[in-house]
C-alpha cells in the first residue's frame, strides 16, 4: 500500500504542475499513468511539437516542457506508478480512498486529483477509403520526430492548433508541406493562422482550402493525395506522408463510473476551486468543463494551484492555510 496526501491520476503537464502547487502547501503526491513515461500527450503524441502560449518561453519543445516541469517539482520527491491504468476507488470511513490499477497497485490518499487530460484517448480518423491500409506507411495522425520529414512532400489535414503550428514548423523542414482544410478560416490561434496566411503568400507552403482529401493512392506506400473541393473540382498530387490533425477522442474509461458529473465525455467542475460532484475529488484540465473552458495548457495550470488551495483542508484539516516563519540572516526559514 503506497501512503500519500493527493494520488493525482495523470502525469501530462498540468498533473506535473500540480505536483509543485501540493508541494509549496507541504502535500506528498503519488502519480498514476497508463502511458509508460511522464508528459501524457506532449511526449507521447508530439514530444518536438513547438508551444507557443506557455508564458515566458517564445517558443518551447514539447517535450522540453515536460523535462522542465519535472526538474521544477524534483525537491518534492513525487512518487509515479508508471504504465498502470486506474481502475478502481474505494471510499473509505474516514473519508479517504483507496486507488486501485490493473496491476494491483494500492494507493491510500486523502484526496484525488483527476488530470488525465482527455483519459484514454484515440485519433479522429478522416473518412478516405483504405485509410487503413497506408497507416504507418505514410499515413500518421502525430508527428514525433520532425526530422522523419526533411526533404520529403507532406500534407497535413486539419483546422486547430496542431495543423497550424506543424505546418508553420514543417515549412523549414520539409521538402514541400500542404495543409488542406475544409473551411477557409481556422479553429486555431488567429496568430497562427496569420503566419500559415503569409507562408502561403510567400510560396514556402501550399494551402488549400474549401476541401476535402477524397483518397489516396500508392503502392505499398503512399503516393499520392486527392483532394475534393466545394465545386466539386478534384486535384491529384504527389506526397510522401499524410498526417491528418483532427483532434482526440475522448474516453473516460472506468472514470465514468465514478459516479461524478459528466458532461459530453468531460467532469463537470466547480470553478471556485476545481472540485467535483463528489467531495476529495478535483478534475484539472483537459478532462474538466466548465462554462467558458479553454483548453490550454497555461489554463489547467492556473486550476491545479486553486485545486490545491483547496485540497489542503483535507490533508491538513485542523491547519490554517498559512505558516509562521522566522528569519536567519534575513532568509525567511519556515
Amino acid at each position: 500500500m503506497i501512503t500519500t496526501d493527493l494520488c493525482i491520476i495523470g502525469a501530462g503537464p498540468v498533473g506535473l504542475f500540480a505536483v509543485f502547487e501540493a508541494g509549496l502547501l507541504k502535500m506528498r503526491c503519488h502519480l498514476i499513468d497508463a502511458l509508460p513515461q511522464v508528459g501524457g500527450q506532449l511526449s507521447e503524441i508530439y514530444p518536438q511539437k513547438p508551444i507557443y502560449d506557455i508564458p515566458g518561453f517564445p517558443e518551447v519543445k514539447a517535450q522540453e516542457l515536460v523535462d522542465n516541469l519535472m526538474e521544477q517539482i524534483a525537491s518534492f520527491k513525487p512518487t509515479f506508478s508508471l504504465g498502470e491504468r486506474v481502475e478502481q476507488l474505494e471510499k473509505q470511513e474516514d473519508r479517504s480512498f483507496i486507488v486501485g490499477t490493473n496491476e494491483g497497485t494500492k494507493v491510500h490518499c486523502q484526496v484525488v486529483v483527476i488530470a488525465g487530460g482527455l483519459g484514454c484517448f484515440e485519433p479522429r480518423k478522416p473518412e478516405i477509403a483504405g485509410l487503413e491500409h497506408f497507416e504507418g506507411k505514410g499515413v500518421g495522425y502525430m508527428v514525433k520526430n520532425p526530422e522523419l520529414l526533411r526533404d520529403r512532400r507532406v500534407v497535413l489535414a486539419g483546422g486547430g492548433d496542431s495543423a497550424l503550428d506543424w505546418t508553420i514548423f514543417l515549412a523549414d523542414v520539409a521538402r514541400e508541406v500542404t495543409l488542406v482544410h475544409r473551411s477557409d478560416t481556422f479553429r486555431g490561434a488567429p496568430d497562427s493562422a496569420e503566419k500559415v496566411f503569409d507562408l502561403a503568400k510567400e510560396g514556402k507552403i501550399n494551402l488549400i482550402l474549401n476541401s476535402n482529401i477524397s483518397s489516396i493512392s500508392g503502392n505499398g506506400h503512399l503516393k499520392e493525395v486527392t483532394v475534393v473541393a466545394k465545386d466539386k473540382s478534384q486535384t491529384t498530387f504527389g506526397a510522401d506522408n499524410l498526417i491528418a490533425l483532427f483532434g482526440l477522442t475522448p474516453k473516460l474509461g472506468p472514470i465514468a463510473d465514478w459516479n461524478l458529473a459528466i458532461d459530453k465525455s468531460a467532469i463537470s467542475v466547480n470553478t471556485f476551486d476545481y472540485s467535483t460532484s463528489v467531495e476529495r475529488i478535483y478534475a484539472i484540465g483537459d478532462i474538466n468543463t466548465y462554462p467558458g473552458k479553454l483548453k490550454l495548457i497555461l489554463c489547467g495550470f492556473h486550476e491545479a494551484a486553486l485545486m490545491s488551495q483547496s485540497a489542503f483542508k483535507y490533508v491538513y484539516p485542523n491547519q490554517k492555510l498559512s505558516f509562521k516563519y522566522t528569519t536567519v540572516n534575513g532568509v525567511p526559514t519556515f
